[in-house]
C-alpha cells in the first residue's frame, strides 16, 4: 500500500510518526492543519464495521471542520486499512491511516492522539470512537460544544448497545452494557473512551505514552488515565443526547462473555486502585478491601435476584472476584490478538 498524494510532504507526516513501528499508509488528498478538531478511530479486523464508522462520520450534521486519525493495528493482515484509504481518497473524510506494528489496546490508542495531536498542532479537542460503534448525526457538533459551554477537559457520552441477538433485549439494562449517566451535567468521572472528548491541555499535563501500556492486553488504561484527570483536578462533562451506538454481536450475549467481562471489569477496578495508592499501607487497605468485597458481593447479588434476572444479578459477584483473583496477580488479557474474536 503506498501514500495516497497529499499537500503535505512525505516527510511532514512522516514527522508526525516520529516512530519505527508506525507507519503511515493511507492519507486524504489535502489536509487542514487548520482545524481543531480530530477524531481518533483504533481499528482491529472489524473493517466491514469500520465502513459503518466512517460513513457515520462523513455524515456528520456539522458547520465545523475536522479530520480523522485511523490506526490499524494489525499489521499483518490489514483488514482496516483499505476502507480507511477508501474514504480518504474519495475526500469524503480528510486526514490519515497509519499503522501501529505493537498490537494491543492502549498502543493503539497512544497512536492515534499522539499522531492527532503532532500532525494538527492547531487541534485543540480529540474526540474517540471505536470501529464497532456509529456516531449519531449531531454526535461531534454536541460533544464540542458541550466542551465550548463548560470548559471541562473531558467530555463523555453514552454508548449504547444494539444486540444482533434481539431475543434479550433486558441485556441493555445489564451493567456491562448500560452507560454510566442517564442525565447531562457534570460528573465526577468517565470510565471509557469509546464516547469521549478530551482536550490538549489535558494530555499535556501528563507524561507520554497517556494511557499506561501496563493496561495493554486488560484493558482500562482508559479508566486509569481519567482517574488520574480527576487527581489532577480536571473537570468532566456528560452529554447524554451525543449518543453512540455500538453494535454487540451474539458471542457477546453469551453468559460466558458477560461473566467473563465482570471479570475483567473486577481486575481492571483492583489494577486502577491499586497504582493509584502511593504508599504500601495505601495498597495493603485496597488489597484488603478487594478481597472483602467478594462475600459482600453475594450478599448484594441475593437482593439482586428477589427483582432482576440471575445474569444480572451475579455481576458483582463476577466483579469481585476478578478483583480478587487480580490481587493475587490473576488477570483476564483479551486484548492480545490471539484472544480476540471479531
Amino acid at each position: 500500500m503506498t501514500l495516497i498524494p497529499t499537500d503535505l510532504s512525505a516527510t511532514r507526516i512522516s514527522d508526525a510518526v516520529r516512530d519505527p513501528n508506525r507507519e503511515i499508509v493511507a492519507s486524504s488528498a489535502v489536509i487542514d492543519l487548520s482545524v481543531g478538531i480530530v477524531v481518533c478511530i483504533p481499528c482491529f479486523r472489524r473493517p466491514q464495521h469500520l465502513r459503518l464508522t466512517l460513513e457515520s462520520l462523513a455524515n456528520q450534521r456539522t458547520p465545523r471542520s475536522f479530520a480523522v486519525v485511523m490506526v490499524e493495528n494489525d499489521a499483518a493482515r490489514r483488514e482496516s486499512a483499505p476502507v480507511a484509504a477508501e474514504f480518504l481518497a474519495a475526500g469524503r473524510l480528510q486526514g490519515v491511516c497509519l499503522i501501529e506494528k505493537r498490537q494491543g489496546n492502549c498502543q493503539a490508542i497512544n497512536a492515534a492522539f499522539e499522531t492527532a495531536q503532532r500532525l494538527f498542532p492547531a487541534a485543540t479537542r480529540f474526540l474517540m470512537i471505536d470501529d464497532d460503534e456509529i456516531a449519531s448525526s449531531d454526535w461531534l457538533e454536541l460533544m464540542v460544544r458541550t466542551a465550548e459551554a463548560t470548559g471541562a477537559d473531558v467530555v463523555g457520552g453514552p454508548v449504547l448497545p444494539v444486540f444482533d441477538d434481539d431475543s434479550k433485549p433486558w441485556l441493555s439494562r445489564h451493567p456491562a452494557f448500560c452507560p454510566a449517566y442517564d442525565y447531562s451535567g457534570a460528573v465526577p468521572l468517565i470510565y471509557g473512551c469509546g464516547n469521549c472528548l478530551i482536550t490538549r491541555a489535558a494530555f499535556e499535563r501528563f507524561d507520554r505514552p497517556a494511557f499506561d501500556l501496563r493496561f495493554n492486553f486488560l484493558g482500562g488504561g482508559d479508566c486509569d488515565f481519567f482517574v488520574r484527570c480527576c487527581d489532577a483536578g480536571m473537570l468532566f462533562h456528560w452529554t447524554a443526547e451525543a449518543v453512540i451506538t455500538e453494535t454487540v454481536p451474539h458471542n457477546r450475549t453469551s453468559l460466558g462473555w458477560i461473566a467473563k467481562r465482570g471479570l475483567r471489569i473486577g481486575a481492571i477496578n483492583y489494577r486502577v486502585q491499586y497504582k493509584a495508592a502511593r504508599s504500601a499501607a495505601a495498597r495493603a487497605r485496597v488489597f484488603a478491601q478487594m478481597l472483602g468485597r467478594l462475600p459482600l458481593s453475594l450478599v448484594r447479588a441475593a437482593a439482586l435476584l428477589t427483582s432482576s434476572k440471575a445474569v444480572v444479578a451475579m455481576h458483582p459477584v463476577m466483579v469481585a472476584l476478578g478483583a480478587a483473583l487480580a490481587a493475587f496477580g490473576l488477570e483476564p488479557t483479551p486484548y492480545e490478538a490471539s484472544k480476540i474474536v471479531s
